[in-house]
């Protein structure tokens, strides 16, 4: 364990404060699979690589995606204490290893928009539980389009009948490959059901799925559902896309994703993922071409008006530092 130390001109207890808002992240079955590495000019993000998903995440798309999320959230946080995050992505040698850097740009003040996501942070939850059957306004659609916009990607509304049933077909697909695949069952086991600090709980694990429910849903081993209480029957359902593939491309979009995902708890909307079909490559390369061939699909998103359910388990911080820099 490695204790906590002062960088950026911020004290030890601001430090603190600042990786625990970034590791609100969300990632696949809550591994948190980020670290970081203080020094006296800058943070590291750095990769876990013991909290990779081998077999459901093979490529790491999604932990790279994850880490993104978390990447904006620590953006965040330094703007809520006056700085100007300045934001190198993969540095290379200036890093070796490294995701990200982030080092002190100057300051700036705080807008009304950045104030509002902020305090969505520690609001924002994986919402696996049936939506209301309430529709989306167009507004919100609209704002959560503009939010993918500004951290250059791309949100795909998912309107037309058919090609939502083009969907549905993917993620069904896809998640029969993975129920089939020993080591994609063996990591769901192993991240569900009670742990300390990270996986999925009982309280995060929403409902059994069930024959009826319209789309392919893992099964958390949650209770049995309430007789009636069946999942909405038209959620809204996105694809958040990249411009372009690798991993740069994926931390680009991991911080659209959780800039989406606080827009989206900022207008009292919950959201929870449909990832199978980015996880299992030839499902993810037809959603491709069938959103155009131009976009990269890095995740897809189920969204409605949920009701509350409590925070997952987190990692203390100290658990998540890598070996400190001195000072030269």
């Amino acid at each position: 364990m490695t204790n906590v130390t002062g960088v950026l001109g911020l004290a030890v207890d601001e430090v603190t404060d600042v990786l625990t808002a970034a590791a609100l992240a969300p990632s696949v079955h809550n591994t948190q699979p980020w670290r970081f590495r203080l020094a006296p000019d800058r943070i590291e993000l750095h990769v876990d690589p013991a909290r990779r998903l081998p077999a459901t995440d093979p490529e790491d798309r999604e932990l790279r995606l994850s880490c993104g999320a978390a990447l904006f959230n620590l953006r965040l946080a330094l703007r809520e204490r006056g700085i100007r995050p300045l934001v190198t992505l993969m540095p290379g040698a200036e890093a070796p290893g490294a995701l990200a850097t982030v080092r002190h740009g100057g300051f700036r003040d705080l807008d009304e928009e950045t104030r509002q996501l902020i305090a969505a942070i520690p609001a924002r939850r994986s919402n696996r539980k049936p939506f209301r059957d309430a529709p989306v306004p167009v507004g919100h659609r609209h704002a959560l389009v503009r939010a993918a916009e500004r951290e250059r990607s791309w949100l795909h509304v998912v309107t037309d009948r058919d090609e939502r049933a083009r969907l549905q077909g993917f993620v069904a697909r896809a998640h029969r490959i993975q129920c089939e695949h020993p080591g994609v069952r063996a990591e769901l086991t192993g991240w569900t059901g009670p742990r300390t600090g990270d996986g999925i709980p009982p309280t995060s694990a929403g409902v059994r799925p069930a024959p009826q429910d319209e789309w392919a849903l893992r099964d958390f081993q949650a209770a049995e559902r309430t007789p009636g209480k069946d999942y909405e029957s038209d959620p809204l359902v996105v694809v958040l896309c990249s411009f372009y593939d690798g991993a740069l491309a994926e931390l680009q979009a991991g911080q659209a994703l959780q800039r989406v995902l606080l827009t989206a708890t900022t207008l009292g909307l919950s959201a929870s993922f449909l990832s199978q079909a980015i996880e299992v490559r030839p499902v993810r390369e037809e959603l491709r071409r069938a959103l155009g061939g131009a976009l990269e699909p890095q995740t897809v998103l189920r969204v409605g008006f949920g009701s509350p359910v409590p925070a997952g388990p987190r990692r203390a911080v100290e658990d998540l530092l890598l070996t400190p820099i001195a000072a030269t």
